[in-house]
């Protein structure tokens, strides 16, 4: 199934050249199915990007998704155009009686900020908050997955002594999870963060799976059946050339940084990063998207009541069908 977009947001020539199916609001009216609602809040200050790569691989997968761009009323994005936010995004406010089936909440680069310290913090609390009873299951990443395993766990995030960057091997730690269903045991996954969260931290809550992780990276992906979230602390979704882009920024800006682990051929920046995790991202948000569809409800409106919370711990008997 294809994935419906604003008819001019920019993500949606891009999907279109590459082969995406994407529909418009007259094309979806007329599928016999009802499609899911996937709002995401994306606190990345390249927004375009970000929206380009998620709805990549939310468009890929056989379903029907349509997608909401959020963004906070406390905090006025300074990278992207006002226009573009104006004609794309709504304030999370004006969708708060809404139901969604999922809520992706991105990154953000102020992960080496106490949460405290984040000057949309509060907003973003009442946000995971309000997900409780308006969003069926939450899909958090990077610094996202830190700040909701935060809010909901007080799971703290510690610095690393020089910044996770490049793509390191991951390992598989559970196959029986429906999440990763058709990973390889071993996989590489690209990551460029400063924090990172410690297993012994989930120790305290045992409902939470670690279900991949690395020798040289740390925890990469947390499974929460209790409250169907997912916690991605890794990037998947990223283009072939985002930490090309990255790197180069942080170059150009004479930060210290090292040349990105196994990801130029020959470790040579001149050379052309090869893409060797495409496949990885779109089986995971596949996954995730399959299993929101079984598990959410038809009627949206009981999304967040007794029913629905019903229908969590039914994911939780999926994850390992």
């Amino acid at each position: 199934m294809p994935i419906k977009v604003p008819a001019n947001l920019p993500a949606r020539q891009i999907l279109e050249r590459e082969g995406v199916p994407v529909i418009d609001e007259d094309a979806a009216l007329r599928q016999d199915i009802r499609p899911l609602r996937i709002a995401v809040l994306n606190l990345m200050p390249e927004k375009i990007k970000t929206e380009t790569q998620l709805a990549r691989v939310l468009g890929a997968t056989p379903l029907q998704v349509e997608i909401t761009l959020l963004w906070l009323t406390t905090h006025a994005p300074k990278t992207t155009s006002a226009q573009h936010i104006s004609d794309f995004y709504v304030p999370w406010t004006e969708v708060q009686d809404q139901k969604f089936d999922g809520l992706i909440i991105t990154g953000a680069p102020i992960e080496q900020l106490p949460f405290e310290d984040v000057m949309y913090w509060e907003e973003l609390k009442r946000i995971f908050e309000w997900s409780r009873t308006h969003v069926h299951g939450l899909f958090n990443l990077c610094w996202g997955a830190q700040a909701a395993l935060n809010h909901f766990y007080g799971i703290q995030k510690y610095p690393l002594p020089g910044k996770a960057f490049g793509v390191f091997e991951h390992q598989l730690l559970d196959p029986t999870s429906s999440l990763v269903r058709g990973l390889n045991d071993r996989f590489p996954v690209p990551v460029s963060r400063h924090t990172e969260n410690h297993t012994v931290d989930f120790k305290a809550h045992p409902h939470l799976e670690v279900l991949v992780t690395s020798e040289d990276a740390g925890v990469c992906l947390v499974y929460d059946p209790l409250l169907n979230h997912v916690h991605m602390f890794n990037h998947l979704e990223y283009d072939s050339d985002t930490i090309d882009a990255e790197y180069k920024r942080d170059v150009a800006n004479g930060d210290a940084i090292g040349v990105p682990h196994n990801y130029y051929p020959n470790d040579d920046p001149s050379q052309k990063p090869i893409n060797c995790w495409r496949s990885n991202g779109h089986i995971l948000y596949g996954n995730w998207i399959n299993l929101i569809y079984q598990t959410t409800s038809y009627d949206r409106t009981k999304i967040g009541t007794i029913a629905d919370h019903g229908a969590n711990a039914l994911a939780g008997q999926l994850k390992r069908a």
